[in-house]
């Protein structure tokens, strides 16, 4: 699927706003309602774009892991899919020639149950090993900046959201809600208050009270093939302490990094990057993070599939 200049527009619109009212979006990109909404159909149809409603995991109590599993080559792809279907993953990826899974998983403060407990049971599985996301500078609320290229900064400043910091005092993050929208992040109040039995001005409020607070935010989960890239790394960095902010914040400002975050363990600065190719890769590699002061050492994973991104169900 290939996408043109108003479809791009309309990616970077939900990028900005996934909840964004199509004739709000339509004023802005000087198009129809219709047309908006037909685009916007027709990317989520093909499986190319979702807009998900997320709880961000720090502001709710609870801590994100990376985890890598060393699998035998026949195991992986059985355990990847058994990680896929669990709703506490996202972004679960075969990497590494197949034998390695990568994924992030959410839970409350007891890791010690979380990681091992519950896994794949398979001798094949060879090794885990767990990082904590420290803090992420790019990934979660922060969407990946790649993808929002296509509107002016006056078009970004109309469409971005405001809300009544009043609304934010106090919100709770109600399972039922939060599971609908994850399912479909531009489900309608009016479908929300059927769903969650509700009445709608009660939904609507506490949408936008979850919003304001920052516990609810929205991702526009897009396949980044459709976008035109094609080579995909996890980079594993070693960093000199007193160089280790400052390099993330370096990476978070590239639009190649669709997640940068300090982590725990011998690799303490992670990343995720989406190039056009493999040239475009070896270019990033070489000549962009090379430039980058006090990396020490870099390990380079390439993905070779995703499983999940950040939707609940499983991709492709």
């Amino acid at each position: 699927m290939t996408l043109d200049d108003l479809d791009r527009a309309v990616l970077h619109a939900l990028h900005i706003d996934g909840r964004a009212q199509f004739n709000h979006v339509a004023k802005v990109l000087g198009t129809s309602q219709q047309t908006v909404a037909r685009r916007y159909r027709k990317l989520r149809e093909s499986g190319a774009l979702r807009v998900v409603g997320m709880v961000d995991a720090r502001r709710a109590g609870q801590v994100e892991w990376f985890l890598r599993l060393s699998c035998a080559p026949d195991t992986a792809v059985q355990v990847a899919r058994a990680l896929a279907a669990r709703p506490d993953t996202t972004w679960v990826q075969l990497t590494s020639g197949g034998t390695e899974i990568s994924c992030v998983i959410r839970a409350d403060n007891a890791p010690e149950a979380l990681l091992l407990q519950q896994l794949p049971r398979t001798p094949k599985v060879l090794s885990v090993s767990a990082h904590c996301l420290l803090r992420s500078f790019v990934g979660g609320p922060v969407g990946w900046h790649g993808r929002a290229g296509a509107l002016t900064a006056d078009q970004v400043a109309q469409l971005t959201p405001s809300f009544d910091t009043e609304a934010a005092e106090e919100p709770e993050v109600d399972e039922r809600l939060a599971a609908l929208l994850r399912e479909d992040g531009r489900a309608s109040f009016t479908d929300l208050a059927a769903a969650t039995g509700w009445s709608e001005p009660t939904v609507r409020r506490r949408v936008n009270q979850l919003r304001a607070s920052g516990l609810l935010y929205f991702d526009v989960d897009v396949d980044p093939a459709v976008l035109g890239f094609s080579a995909q790394a996890i980079l594993w960095m070693s960093v000199r302490p007193r160089h280790l902010v400052t390099a993330a914040r370096a990476l978070a400002r590239q639009p190649e990094v669709a997640l940068a975050a300090i982590t725990t363990g011998p690799a303490d600065l992670l990343a995720k990057v989406v190039c056009r190719d493999i040239d475009a890769l070896y270019a990033y590699l070489t000549e962009r993070v090379a430039t980058i002061e006090g990396i020490e050492r870099m390990e380079t994973a390439p993905v070779i599939h995703t499983l999940k991104r950040a939707a609940l169900t499983g991709a492709t």
